[in-house]
């Protein structure tokens, strides 16, 4: 309470700031496999399809389709462990089995961790100058 008897909220604000983990021997592995242009054309299409299908769960979450979620979420896993995205890859691992499991509030709650961390994730692939390899 104030000093006038009036009760005071405080709020806080919470910053959710995870680092992204990059596997650089996955995308090592593609370029030693494909040479640099066919690496970055797989690249760039797994970037275009992650950002693509990771759109499509929050309306598939609204509309509850969760065994059409739980596959697409499946999906991300392949293709961001694909291009040496580990943390999409976990975090789209948890909201997959969140849609398998009957916990709604969970689930909510990985969608949105794993619409930050995709986020994170493809900015940072985007944001690679030069490849360590």
């Amino acid at each position: 309470m104030n000093n006038t008897g009036i009760p005071v909220a405080y709020f806080a604000t919470l910053n959710h700031e995870e680092q992204v983990r990059l596997d650089p021997d996955s995308l090592e592995s593609l370029y030693a496999e494909l040479g640099p242009a066919g690496a970055e054309n797989v690249v760039c299409r797994a970037m275009e399809e992650l950002a693509l299908r990771l759109a499509d769960l929050a309306a598939l979450h609204r509309t509850g389709q969760l065994d059409e979620l739980t596959r697409v979420a499946r999906s991300l896993i392949a293709i961001s462990s694909q291009v040496g995205l580990a943390s999409f890859a976990r975090v789209a691992r948890d909201v997959a089995d969140c849609a398998e499991g009957d916990d709604p509030i969970a689930l909510g709650a990985t969608l949105c961790r794993l619409e930050r961390i995709g986020d994170r994730s493809l900015t940072a692939v985007w944001d690679l100058q030069d490849p360590p390899f």
